[in-house]
């Protein structure tokens, strides 16, 4: 599975929603198969805010690039 893939199976399946930033900062820092750089840039650029479901988290994040 890509790297890409297996981020946002993670945010799909291992961040527990409604989720404000820090917890879904604090569930991907967990990701031990993500590399430093992507949680650096994750971390970095997810809004402050409340999420729903992953498709909240991914929309935050696409609006950043």
């Amino acid at each position: 599975m890509s790297t890409l893939a297996t981020e946002l199976d993670h945010l799909k399946n291992h961040v527990t929603y409604p989720a404000n930033k820090a917890a879904v900062v604090a569930a991907c820092n967990g990701m031990a198969d993500a590399p430093k750089e992507d949680s650096a840039w994750f971390a970095k650029n997810l809004p402050d805010g409340n999420y729903r479901n992953a498709e909240d988290v991914m929309r935050a994040l696409l609006a950043r690039v």
